[in-house]
């Protein structure tokens, strides 16, 4: 996120035709707080800086959230599948990734292709469970999560899970952000 300054905000803000306090109660901030902010007389902490510019992007309709852009008919598969098949299964739907599920749906993690590339020397790969391939180490996001914190996670990640109330309900990848960047 680029930081704006505090005449990019008071701009942005009266372009759209928004008063202080519209936009405080749009940020959940004090009136008070954007004022001093616009005048120059408090260095706002980022999460606020977050929360205005967000208010703001709302205002305009740019926002976009995972929840419009995740893929929600997400294939999985078990810690206890084999390799093969998940190979078989990305071949076939062509995807890259697929989120590892325990038995009970729960997301605990990603096979990816780059990780079935990195075992594949080791030894017969597609004889192993996914578990012994798999990566641990996801992300994951709320629904309301904003596509601007969906693309920071996907600087360092496949694939990031959305997730609500502990359940997978989506898939966002870099292809989702590269469509909604287009539209």
């Amino acid at each position: 996120m680029e930081l704006p300054t505090e005449e990019e905000l008071r701009e942005r803000r009266e372009a759209l035709d928004l008063t202080q306090s519209e936009l405080a109660d749009a940020a959940d901030v004090s009136q008070p707080l954007v004022a001093r902010i616009e005048g120059g007389d408090v260095d706002p902490r980022l999460s606020t800086l977050r929360r205005i510019v967000e208010a703001l992007n709302e205002a305009e309709g740019e926002i976009r959230r995972a929840r419009d852009i995740m893929h929600v008919d997400v294939v999985t598969v078990r810690m206890d599948d084999s390799v093969a098949g998940a190979i078989d299964i990305m071949g076939e739907a062509g995807f890259s990734q697929l989120p590892v599920v325990d038995e009970t749906g729960t997301p605990v993690g990603i096979i990816s292709n780059s990780d079935i590339r990195e075992h594949r020397e080791d030894r017969d790969v597609e004889s192993l469970p996914v578990a012994d391939v798999m990566n641990e180490g996801f992300a994951t996001v709320a629904p309301e999560a904003t596509v601007d914190e969906v693309d920071n996670y996907l600087d360092h990640q496949d694939a990031v899970i959305v997730k609500d109330g502990g359940q997978l309900v989506g898939i966002v990848t870099e292809a989702d952000i590269a469509t909604h960047l287009s539209v």
